[in-house]
């Protein structure tokens, strides 16, 4: 089968999972509070069948959704840094990249993830007789779009990351998907990269291992749905948008921030970062 992206815009692979072809590998489980689904494309035929690239894409559904800040998002966050330091491997030496547009906020997502991590790059230099034991060394930026720029979100990802020399890059970004209940409490990750805008047939270059030369580890939640009907696209989003931004962003920097500074707890990391 040859999948046609036109047919369905969703950037979830959860969504292309009803019929998984042979050389996919289906795990479901829970943890901390969510349903967690594994899926794990193994071949380029299995990968472009559901119009996918090989990788392991993790999906993350709480009970409720993100409108109220959930009672246990500690939890949350610390399933999600579980979750993140399997795809990560060892890399101690991180970019984080918020991807997106801040100035709307179906799309903000990436630029305020990027505004409540811990920037540790600069510590050891700047402040070498400060204990570090238990941080990892973090960097990190929010590109803007290249409307707003000019420039390739890859394009300023890879000279970032050729000067910084990072072991690994974490991108966020909000996600399309189909099924409007997935809007606000799902967040997929995936260590295949992504496509900027390719949910919402607006692909951008795509940002992954490939492009950049190191792992890329890509983090989302869906903000929009498809709505359109007989051809015509059609892309909503929430009337709580503001909501599910907010808490998604605080349960995501708070699992990459868990996930980066072992050392630190839940609560410290509040209180660095707030």
């Amino acid at each position: 089968m040859i999948f046609d992206p036109k047919s369905r815009r969703t950037d979830l692979a959860l969504e292309l999972s009803d019929d998984l072809p042979e050389g996919c590998e289906l795990k479901t489980d829970t943890l901390g509070g969510f349903s967690v689904t594994d899926i794990h494309l193994k071949s380029e035929s299995a990968a472009r069948s559901v119009g996918k690239a090989v990788g392991r894409y993790l999906t993350l559904e709480p009970k409720d959704s993100f409108e109220m800040i959930p009672s246990n998002a500690d939890e949350y966050s610390m399933a999600l840094a579980e979750k993140l330091r399997e795809l990560l491997g060892d890399a101690s030496s991180v970019f984080v990249a918020g991807l997106g547009n801040k100035c709307i906020t179906p799309d903000s997502l990436g630029p305020r993830v990027v505004s409540h991590i811990f920037a540790t790059r600069h510590i050891p230099t700047d402040a070498p007789k400060l204990d570090t034991e238990g941080l990892g060394l973090v960097s990190c930026a929010a590109p803007g779009v290249m409307g707003q720029t000019g420039i390739e979100t890859a394009e300023f990802l890879s000279s970032l990351i050729e000067k910084l020399s990072p072991e690994a890059v974490i991108v966020i970004d909000a996600l399309a998907c189909q099924d409007p209940r997935h809007l606000g409490r799902t967040i997929q990750l995936t260590d295949a990269g992504i496509s900027p805008g390719s949910g919402v047939t607006n692909s951008r270059s795509e940002v992954s291992r490939r492009t950049l030369g190191i792992p890329c580890i890509a983090i989302g939640v869906p903000t929009v749905a498809d709505a359109g009907t007989e051809g015509e696209p059609l892309m909503v989003t929430p009337k709580n948008i503001d909501k599910l931004i907010s808490t998604s962003a605080m349960i995501i920097s708070g699992g990459i921030n868990k996930c980066l500074h072992e050392g630190l707890s839940m609560g410290e990391i509040r209180l660095l970062t707030a």
